[in-house]
């Protein structure tokens, strides 16, 4: 599923790939990365700035602070989850504090939602 960009978040999205959280750090460094297949960083897709994407899955993954358990960031989050599964993407949401005290179980889940076969 192919994405769109908006030129106008492109710089923004470049400073947020050279300025992750610990938290973003800690999964591109010590899982993602490694995946055998492309994740992007702070993509831009139409209107937004995902935190990583998976495109041959069409996964979005995308890490929270507290500030999103709130509204109206909240409310924020379910309209523009929405439109990015309007647009084919299965959006996976963790809390910050789930990757810092629960990491391999995040890892878990995103490789479980991969369907990835491991060599043998």
């Amino acid at each position: 599923m192919p994405y769109t960009s908006n030129p106008k978040l492109t710089k923004l999205a470049q400073t947020l790939r050279r300025n992750m959280t610990r938290e973003e750090k800690h999964l591109w460094y010590d899982f993602l990365k490694n995946l055998p297949v492309m994740v992007h960083r702070q993509l831009v897709i139409g209107n937004y700035i995902v935190d990583f994407c998976i495109e041959e899955y069409g996964i979005i993954i995308e890490l929270d602070g507290s500030q999103h358990g709130e509204n109206p960031q909240r409310s924020r989050d379910i309209i523009r989850d929405d439109t990015l599964q309007r647009m084919g993407y299965r959006v996976l949401r963790y809390p910050n504090h789930e990757v810092t005290r629960h990491f391999f179980s995040v890892c878990q889940d995103i490789w479980n939602h991969l369907d990835i076969k491991e060599a043998e």
